[in-house]
Order: C-alpha cells, then structure tokens, then sequence
C-alpha cells in the first residue's frame, strides 16, 4: 500500500498572515499585562519606603520628642540636623541613604502636616507616577 503526499510543499500566504496575526495578538496581551504589573509594582515599593521613613521617623520622634521639622527635612534621618535636638541617636536609617521614590522623585516631606489630620504628626508622600501632587495616584502616608 502506498501513501498519496500532496504535491505541496509549503504554506499558503493565509496561512502565514494568520499565523502572524494570532502571535502579534498574543505580544499584545503580554506586553498589556506586564505594563501593568509594572505600575502597581512601582506602588507596592512607594508604599514600601513610605513605611520605612514613617518607622524611622518614629523612632527619631522617640530619642528627639519631635519630628524633623520640614526644613529639616528627611535628612535628619541620617546626618544631625541643623538646630540638634537634645538627643539624636541615628542614623535611623540602615544603609544611611535617602532614596527617591520609584518614579525617581524626591518623598515629599513636611511637618507640621498639611495633609495629614493628625496635626502631631507630618505628611510623607509620593506624587506618583503623573508627577503632580494633589492627585489620585499619590501614595501617602497617612491613609
């Protein structure tokens, strides 16, 4: 018994253009999705760094009985600042670096609070992903 093979070699055009339109609809479903992880990724670290500072901060509001004031600034969580309070036992911060937030922007820091109802605390914030402050996607310390 003999096989009959078909006389054709190769694929037709169709063929080709459909393949190609089911992978190009596939690369656009992946690459959707990994934008958009990589934005809730870069939040999920603002909100990351946001806790570190708020736990430094309270431990400099601990030694000093006062928060760095906005002048001040974060800085004062790794160098003495300028007045020293009464006690600084830092750096409260290990290793002694202010980084920016995922955006590559400075945290926004300001005590006393603007923001934050809590007129003893202070505010410490991220404008996100726009750049502006005041906006929906700012990641903030005091909600």
């Amino acid at each position: 018994m003999r096989l009959r093979l078909d006389k054709r070699g190769g694929f037709t055009l169709i063929e080709m253009l459909l393949v190609i339109v089911i992978i190009g609809m596939l690369v656009t479903l992946v690459g959707v999705n990994v934008v958009k992880r990589s934005g809730e990724a870069k939040g999920t670290a603002a909100r990351a760094q946001i806790v570190l500072y708020k736990t430094a901060l309270s431990t400099y509001n601990l030694d000093a009985g006062v928060y760095p004031t906005s002048d001040q600034g974060l800085q004062a969580l790794i160098a003495v600042p300028n007045p020293p309070p009464a006690k600084w036992t830092g750096p409260y911060l290990d290793p002694a670096i202010i980084k920016p937030d995922p955006w590559n922007r400075p945290f926004i820091y300001q005590c006393p609070p603007q923001q934050n109802p809590d007129p003893d605390g202070f505010d410490l914030y991220s404008v996100g992903p726009d750049g502006q402050p005041g906006t929906e996607d700012d990641v903030v310390s005091w909600k």
